[in-house]
């Protein structure tokens, strides 16, 4: 059985982006595969440290990022999957630190400083990047140009180029009456939520099957 690793850069469980996640492994398990979510704020971890372990000549740890915390764990799973998704709310114009952090230790060790950047990882692995953020995609379009190619580019670099899968003016409060929040609609929030949010779940699931699909074909 094929398996999928979906890591979820959100710190709010059972929320927009980790419905999205569920939704997807959904679709993953739906089309015969496995699937397996991995909350990053859950684990104890940093960024790169920059200490070029992963690149030292003839060094037991080439091509490996083997610095001795809680994310080890999670990139020897993803080093055997068959799929990646990587999904993150969009925080102060970007995804969130956690998501970012992650990524630099994903991918940094799987690929040579050698003409082109020649990807070293052990599989070309499917991969789907998951977005949600409170803002429609018109002004999303605006804000964020260049946002997601350059968040994939490392991505894209050692495994396949990432698939997409949005969620757009996403309901953020389960009361918006107790927060200050003047610039949203609270009605116009909840009509969202309730006819266009599940329309993204659908989408999730369905790239969840296709993702399993495009890897047995």
């Amino acid at each position: 059985m094929k398996k999928v690793i979906i890591v979820n850069g959100s710190p709010r469980k059972n929320w927009n982006t980790y419905k999205m996640c569920e939704s997807f492994a959904g679709g993953v398990q739906a089309a015969g595969g496995v699937a397996e979510i991995i909350n990053l704020y859950d684990v104890d971890f940093k960024g790169c440290r920059s200490c070029f372990a992963c690149k030292l000549k003839g060094g037991k740890n080439f091509g490996r990022c083997s610095y001795p915390d809680g994310l080890v764990e999670v990139l020897d799973k993803i080093s055997v999957a068959d799929g990646l998704v990587v999904a993150s709310p969009i925080y102060c114009s970007d995804v969130t630190g956690v998501t970012r952090c992650f990524i630099e230790r994903l991918t940094f060790p799987f690929f040579e400083y050698k003409q082109g950047y020649p990807s070293i990882a052990p599989k070309k692995l499917k991969t789907a990047m998951i977005y949600t953020m409170n803002i429609p995609e018109v002004l999303s379009n605006q804000m964020y140009p260049d946002l997601f190619d350059k968040t994939e580019f490392m991505i894209s670099t050692v495994f396949e180029k990432p698939i997409r899968i949005f969620a757009y003016d996403t309901y953020q409060f389960s009361d918006y009456d107790k927060y200050v929040v003047e610039t949203f609609d609270k009605n116009k929030k909840l009509k969202q939520k309730e006819t266009l949010f599940p329309k993204d779940l659908q989408n999730a699931f369905e790239a969840g099957k296709s993702m399993i699909e495009s890897i047995e074909s």
